[in-house]
């Protein structure tokens, strides 16, 4: 049996603190659960841990393995995946969170090509843009485009979220074209209200510049507010992944072209390094590279 498995199993009933609930978080049979760990005090020769019917504790080798099998997790972490035969093995389930418009944008595409590289792999792709409880809620990965990330979670960056304001012709037609940042605030500015304030921050040739804006219609989806500017009722800042093929069409124009929002990153959030799942390192692998190299994302990243 694979040893790097075998151990992510051993850590993880210890840490979750029975055999049970380490087959629910690794999505495993209780069965397969207690054959890694007969692996596991097989390669040993001893016994690793003390099991009553209330509780599970480690003995003294136990608490060797356990320390030996977070180094080589550790370990693990830093090599890549290679694309092989034991590649093409990996199985499971990964529960995966992020916006609809990046969903939109970017994972509808990415996903099904990792699935096609990893066929045993189901992915479950849940919609969302709410701040959640990855333990709590059961996800493997959140992948967030934000630049306040939280303290006590593990973030690995993909890329990088550029954007753009904009507004409809409809919109603009008879109004005075903003020139500059403050020009902002005589017009209907349709703001993200995820960060709880509409705050929109400007760079020019190394200086910066904040801008309250306001407007008729707030929201926490930016799809939402991308729709609502298509139909002319105002200027929004928008994602430039989400707002490129209406740039290239002329349903959307450009404005402030001189002055550069604030760059957001964009980022796959977990729980714990100590606790990744080798299917989750592969998914993260290849994001890396499909931020990075996936002609359908460079192409909404270059500018017209």
């Amino acid at each position: 049996m694979d040893r790097i498995t075998a151990a992510q199993v051993f850590v993880t009933i210890v840490e979750q603190g029975s055999l049970v609930a380490a087959a629910e978080r690794l999505d495993m049979s209780r069965a397969m659960v207690s054959r890694y760990l007969a692996e596991m005090e097989k390669w040993a020769g001893v016994r690793l841990l003390h099991r009553t019917t209330r509780k599970i504790s480690l003995t003294s080798a136990g608490e060797n393995a356990y320390q030996r099998s977070l180094k080589l997790l550790e370990l693990a972490e830093t090599m890549p995946v290679q694309q092989s035969l034991e590649s093409q093995t990996l199985r499971g389930l990964l529960r995966v969170s992020c916006s609809q418009s990046l969903g939109t944008s970017a994972l509808s595409v990415a996903i099904p090509e990792f699935m096609r590289m990893y066929p045993q792999i189901a992915v479950n792709l849940q919609i969302n843009n709410k701040v959640i409880n990855l333990i709590e809620e059961r996800i493997d990965l959140a992948i967030r485009i934000t630049n306040n990330l939280e303290p006590n979670l593990i973030a690995r960056p993909l890329s990088i979220c550029h954007s753009v304001v904009c507004a409809a012709p409809s919109y603009l037609d008879g109004k005075i074209i903003p020139q500059k940042p403050t020009d902002l605030a005589s017009h209907n500015c349709l703001t993200y209200n995820f960060f709880g304030k509409s705050l929109w921050l400007f760079e020019k040739q190394h200086e910066q510049y904040s801008v309250p804006v306001s407007g008729t219609l707030s929201a926490n989806e930016s799809t939402v507010l991308m729709e609502a500017t298509l139909q002319g009722a105002g200027i929004a800042m928008q994602p430039y992944y989400s707002a490129a093929p209406h740039l290239i069409s002329g349903q959307l124009v450009e404005l402030l072209p001189d002055y550069q929002p604030q760059a957001m990153g964009i980022y796959g959030i977990y729980a714990s390094r100590q606790n990744m799942p080798v299917t989750l390192r592969a998914l993260l692998d290849f994001l890396v590279d499909w931020f990075a190299n996936a002609p359908h994302w460079q192409q909404l990243m270059l500018k017209s």
